[in-house]
């Protein structure tokens, strides 16, 4: 039953990584499918992948949260974890979002919903967070990811499976978005 679950989980948490390659890869593409009707309502390319962006962060806290009901037989209640895990999860959590704030905040929502491969001017920045990480969004997202999973379902043997899955897919999205 764990590879049936992890299995599910892994095909909803690709959509975003499938999604976000396809928009940098192939933008004139992704561009031609904001503008079919049911999607143009969006507005511009930026807007409609950053609409998908709040679906599928929310297809991910979702799959999160029922893979620790799963797995935690229907309570969410981290009971097993040391206050050492979870004060790190906290910190991971922590850590991660200021990343993902930073990320916002230096280049706005043209520039993280891949403004520059739609038309716009996006100067590139060098600036923190850029200047520390290369990918400091997905630093962010999967240290968050870690964290959460730390809090939630550590020490159990099924606390790694998503997070460990989540960093391949980040990773082969930044490879794929170069």
């Amino acid at each position: 039953m764990t590879l049936v679950v992890l299995a599910i989980a892994a095909v909803l948490l690709s959509f975003e990584r499938i999604c976000y390659v396809w928009a940098w890869r192939y933008p004139g593409s992704f561009c031609r499918f904001s503008g079919y009707p049911g999607v143009s309502v969006f507005g511009s390319p930026v807007a409609v992948l950053q609409n998908l962006f709040y679906g599928f962060k929310a297809i991910q806290i979702l799959t999160f949260f029922s893979w620790c009901l799963f797995f935690g037989h229907g309570s969410l209640v981290p009971l097993d974890g040391s206050i050492f895990s979870f004060t790190l999860g906290v910190v991971l959590i922590l850590s991660g979002q200021f990343l993902n704030v930073s990320v916002f905040r230096r280049l706005g929502e043209v520039g993280v919903f891949y403004g520059n491969r739609f038309g716009y001017d996006v100067p590139w920045s060098e600036q923190f967070p850029f200047s520390v990480l290369k990918h400091p969004q997905y630093v962010g997202a999967t240290l968050s990811i870690w964290g959460f999973f730390l809090m939630m379902r550590f020490p159990h043997n099924d606390w790694l499976m998503l997070p460990s899955l989540e960093t391949v897919y980040y990773i082969l999205g930044s490879y794929f978005e170069q």
